[in-house]
This record gives C-alpha cells, structure tokens and sequence, in this order.
C-alpha cells in the first residue's frame, strides 16, 4: 500500500511512496496531524541522487519494525531539497548548531510546531530505532524541557549568519582585493590543483574569481593555479572521459575516485568556466570539456520541451559508480589489439586503479604528446584511434542499466545552464549552443512563470506547483542579461528587468539591505533567512548583486545602483576572513576596483563585432547594442555604419569601426 508520497512529482518523494514508513509531504494536511495528535515531527530531507540517503532508506525506511516506530510516534515527513530549499537550510543549520556538521540524509526531529529539538545526518538502523524510542520517552515525559531547548534552538537559527546594515561608504582598491587573496592563496594544492583538502569539489564560482583576478591584477600565481586546477579536474576521474561531464566530487585529493551523481548545476558552471578560461588560454582540452558535456546535456539531460533535467544518479543496480566502471578484462576483449593504448592512456590496471573496489575508473596522468611517443604516433594518429576505441566502450556501456535520473526541472539550475549555453556560444560561435539557448530561455518563460509576473520553482509531469525562491529570480535575471548581451534582442532584458523589480517589491529586507531567500507571498516557516555565502552555487543576495550592477549601468538606473552598492557594503567586513566562500562577491569587488566598460557596438555588423569581442578575455565588461534599441546608452549612437563605443566612468570614447581600435581603450 503506497503512502502520501504517490500523489507528489518529486522523483525523489517518489522513491519513497512504497516505504511502510506512512510519509506525508511538506504540507497544512501533515503539520495538523502533528497538532492535532501533539505528535513529533520527524523531517527526513535528502535528494534522488544522495548515495547514502538510499542507504538508509534501504536499511530503515524499508523494515517494518523501523517503520512502526516512525508511525507509532511521529508525524513523518519527506522533503526533496532541491524542491524546497527554504526548508532544507533551516533545518540543516539546525543539526548542525546542535552537531557541528551537516550533510544528506538530513534527519530533524522537532515539536508540533515545527521547531527543531534534536537532528543528525545518516543514522544506522540499530542506532536510528534507539534514538526514535528515546526521542518519543523524552517528548511524554519532559515535554516542558522539550519546549525549552526549542525556544533556545530556533533564537539561535534567526540569529545565525545575520547581516547588519553597513552605511559607511568605504572607498575600495586594489589592496582590498589582495587582503582577500592572500589567506586564500595559502590553501591551494600545487601537486594536484584544487585546494589542499579532501573531499575535493569543483567550486566553480572560486576559479571564477581567480581567473578574473589573475587578468586584472596580473598574478601570474593566481593563473597558474587556476588552469593547474582546471586541467587536472578534466584529466580526473571525476570528469565522465567517454561520455562528459563531472561528477559532484571526488573523495580523494587526486580528483581520481568520484562521487559519481552528476548534477546540472554543477555542470552548467563548469562550462562557463572552462569557456572562460579558454578565452584566456585557448586548450583544445578546454574546448573538448565544454563541447562533451553540453553534449551530455542535450543526450541525457534535455526534455523535448527544452529544459535540463536535475540529476543523474550516483548508483546503479545498487552499485555506487557501477556504471562508469570497467575491469580491464572487459576492455581487453572489447577492444582487443586497441587494448594497450586505451589503458595506457586511460591507466587502466589488472588489479583496477580503484582499489577498493577492484575496478578501473577511466582517468588521465600524462598528456597527448607523451602517450603518442610512448606508442610510436603522431597525436592526430593517436586522437583518431582513441576516439574509434572510445566509440566502442562508451556503446558497450551504453548497453548497462543507467543510473536513475531525477527528471524534475528546476528554474535556478536552468538559468544557470541557459547562461552556460550562451557563455559557449560567445566563445566558440557554435550556433546549436545558442538555439540550444533560446529554447531553454523560451520554456521558462512560458512554463516558469505566473500570470502575476512570480516564478515557479519546479516543473515535472507537465506542471508547475512550488512558488520560486531567491536563486531562481536571480539566476534566470542573470541568464537573461546574457543572453542580451549575446543575441541584442531586448526582450531578454525588459524581461529581466520586470522580474528584478518583482525581487525588489517582494524579496527586499529594509532592514538589512539585503534580500531574504524566500517572497512576502511564501509559506511562512519558524525562520525567514537571507542566503549570504557563496557555496557550489553562488549566493543569491551576491548574483543579485551582480545583476543590479549590470542592470543599473543598461539602463541609467540610479536605484539599482546604491542597492548593489549597498549589497556589497554589508558583506565586504566578511569576505576578506573567508574568500572562497565569498567568491562572488569577490568578484563583484573587482568590478568595483577596476570598474567596467560598458561596450556598446551598433550597426548591421554589431553581431560579427560582438563575436570578435569576445574573443578576448574582458572579465570587466558589459555588451549592449544591434540595429535598433531603447537603452540610454545607445541613444545617438545609430548610423549606416557599424560603430563601436568603449564607455567607462560615465565617460565615452570616439566611436571606432574595428575590435583592434577599440581593445586598446579597455585596459
């Protein structure tokens, strides 16, 4: 007999719609049932492609003596985090000012009134029923000291990461950047890029940052790192070599055994990245990364009605990696003669190159030219008989059962992939990139949005139902400014400008100057939190940021200006103390050291201009123009000829017809 869970879309809730464990949704009808009962909620959060929350789910949430527990004694209710993050991060600060750390399964226990009194992450089947007998004596026998440490607890939940408002307009320069730089510079891994620490996570956002930091301040360290770090993630096992894309992380510090779920957000950002990072330094190595894993995308990641799905799944046939893994048995009677050269270059070993579990994950140590002189090649030889074994392997796996896949679509992961889409475009001028694009931005538009302006955070089963949060406002504004500054259709921007002014109305925190992570028209929970710190995503409040900046330049906007303004203001006395969890932000601080040049370029060419442009790394700059347009800083700035105007400081200079004229004005 299912349970509440098989009416949600959720993939995730769905997983767990045939427990005997009587879940309910998020929901009015299970928050009743507690007070009604004066039961104890028990809140169980993870995600479709979380390894050990199936573990658990395996060893407790299946067995009918845990199960009976649960519904004897609490109300118990399953979220999917990546539905509502609203939920998940006042809880996971709840376990973890109780613990100390925090992660998936995140297991909270909390009062009728949804205040938390007690919470972990991953809990063995012996110790999860002791706890929940206790838990339950606890609640009929002091349920006063119950309400006490509530009380306590959630003070402490509205209190935490709190930010004050900053009024003292600071002058900044390039000494702040560096006291950023500096502390952070000290934790980087020079043996194998990243930073010295495990497990090891792409962080797209802090390479970012170094890039950008490296060009305008001419650190040649801070270069080095970077596409150190770059390169040795797309050599790795974390990176899919047959099939593209990255796996969230890897567990070791050689970027060697992943975590193998491979979710959107991070590979949209990874592709901006390394899109980036070719306009810097054009690798042929960079340029396959992007091209292999927007290839992914659009093989296993795309819904025909053109946005991206969530995630894959790190297991398979309940195997962790199971998928992506091969003994070399395998590929020696798959490839036969071709054998020796796929697994020098791939190093794959009898024994198997994962240990553990005796097996090989596809990873590379050397480079092209020393593999292709080991066997007596040229690299052009060598490419072409690696991509026909390539071929062969990647059809063989083909032919396995796939890792599950969490099919729901989300508005911030797929503003995130739009603008990786169209970073791409910029760089490599590959059309299907940007048509891949303009479907995307065409689905959110339509699917995303409500008929009173508001967006929808999710979209699964041919419906919208969850009121969106602040990172789904901000990173589809981000992605429609860049598609505008790609295509020079303002349609992208009058859109992005209507939803920031629905962020202002009905995000806006007076008090603070920043903005909270969820509307004036959500649920109302115990907490109503701001999200500050960059982490695999970055925050909100700093895209926000971001976005006002440009925003407030294309269209002369004075508002846009001090609330940007007053964004950074408030979070620069932190950003210095932790770079690489503030990293865009740091971002946005260069921009304000070194400013920005407004590149406007008008004219039938203003498209092949633009393309030129880019071509160039210009981390500070911002693109407007075409044909025909409304903004202020196109305005007499039209002719027959195609003309480009370098703008900076609020001062132009004369127009010049060609890239190479304008590139010297920008330094």
């Amino acid at each position: 007999m299912p349970n509440s869970l098989i009416h949600e879309t959720s993939p995730y809730l769905l997983q767990h719609a045939h427990n005997p464990v009587q879940w309910y949704p998020w929901g009015v009808d299970a928050l009743a049932k507690a007070k009604a009962e004066n039961k104890l909620i028990l809140v169980s959060i993870g995600y479709s492609a979380c390894h050990w929350c199936h573990v658990m789910e395996h060893e407790s949430f299946e067995d009918e003596a845990v199960a009976n527990i649960m519904n004897e004694h609490f109300v118990c209710i399953k979220i999917d985090r990546e539905e509502r993050p609203d939920i998940d991060q006042i809880y996971m600060l709840a376990v973890q000012l109780m613990t100390g750390s925090g992660g998936w399964p995140l297991n909270c226990i909390c009062l009728p009134d949804q205040r938390p009194i007690y919470g972990g992450t991953y809990f063995k089947k012996e110790d999860w029923k002791k706890l929940l007998v206790n838990l339950a004596s606890f609640w009929a026998e002091k349920p006063s000291e119950a309400y006490a440490y509530a009380d306590k607890l959630t003070e402490g939940i509205r209190e935490s990461e709190k930010i004050a408002f900053v009024s003292e307009q600071k002058t900044c320069g390039q000494e702040d950047v560096n006291e950023i730089y500096e502390p952070w510079a000290s934790q980087f891994d020079w043996t194998e890029g990243g930073y010295t620490r495990t497990p090891k996570f792409p962080l797209p956002t802090n390479w970012v940052f170094m890039l950008r930091y490296a060009k305008l301040m001419g650190n040649e360290q801070a270069d080095a790192i970077t596409h150190f770090t770059l390169q040795k993630m797309a050599f790795g096992g974390i990176y899919d070599q047959l099939g593209g894309g990255f796996a969230r992380y890897s567990v070791d510090a050689q970027w060697h055994v992943p975590h193998f779920e491979k979710m959107l957000y991070d590979n949209a950002q990874l592709v901006s990245l390394y899109a980036e990072a070719y306009q810097q330094e054009p690798l042929e190595l960079y340029r396959q990364v992007v091209y292999e894993t927007i290839d992914w995308l659009a093989t296993e990641m795309s819904d025909s009605s053109g946005g991206f799905y969530s995630a894959l799944d790190a297991d398979s046939e309940g195997v962790e990696g199971k998928f992506y893994t091969f003994t070399k048995e395998e590929i020696d009677s798959l490839l036969g003669h071709e054998s020796p050269l796929f697994c020098a270059y791939y190093n794959l070993t009898e024994e198997g190159n994962w240990a553990e579990e005796h097996t090989n994950i596809l990873c590379r140590k050397q480079s092209d030219v020393h593999i292709a002189k080991a066997f007596n090649l040229s690299v052009e030889e060598l490419h072409s008989r690696l991509e026909t074994a390539k071929k062969k392997v990647f059809e063989y796996r083909e032919k396995r059962i796939r890792p599950g896949l969490d099919d729901k679509i989300l508005t911030a992961w797929n503003g995130l992939t739009l603008k990786a889409l169209t970073d791409a475009y910029r760089v490599f001028d590959e059309e299907r990139f940007l048509q891949m694009a303009l479907k995307n931005a065409h689905f959110l538009l339509k699917n995303m949005r409500a008929s009173d302006g508001a967006l929808y955070r999710n979209f699964k089963a041919g419906k919208a139902t969850i009121t969106a949060f602040l990172d789904d406002y901000a990173l589809l504004i981000e992605a429609l400014i860049t598609l505008y500054e790609t295509t020079f259709d303002e349609q992208w921007l009058n859109q992005a400008k209507d939803l920031t002014d629905h962020v202002l109305a009905h995000f806006y925190d007076e008090a603070s100057g920043m903005f909270f992570y969820t509307s004036d028209t959500g649920e109302a929970l115990i907490a109503r939190k701001h999200e500050i710190m960059d982490n695999v995503i970055p925050s909100a409040n700093s895209v926000m940021a971001h976005n006002l900046a440009k925003l407030a330049k294309l269209y002369q906007n004075k508002v846009y200006v001090e609330l940007s303004a007053q964004l950074l203001r408030n979070v620069h006395p932190q950003i210095k103390n932790y770079g690489s969890a503030y990293s865009n932000w740091a971002s946005l601080l260069l921009n304000e050291v070194f400013g920005v040049f407004e590149l406007a370029i008008t004219g039938p060419e203003s498209l092949q201009k633009r393309q030129e442009i880019d071509k160039f790394h210009i981390p500070n700059k911002i693109l407007l123009g075409g044909s025909k347009g409304s903004l202020p800083l196109l305005q007499d700035k039209w002719g027959t000829q195609t003309r480009i105007f370098v703008c900076h400081n609020n001062t132009c200079q004369l127009p010049v017809t060609a890239v190479a004229e304008a590139i010297p004005y920008i330094h």
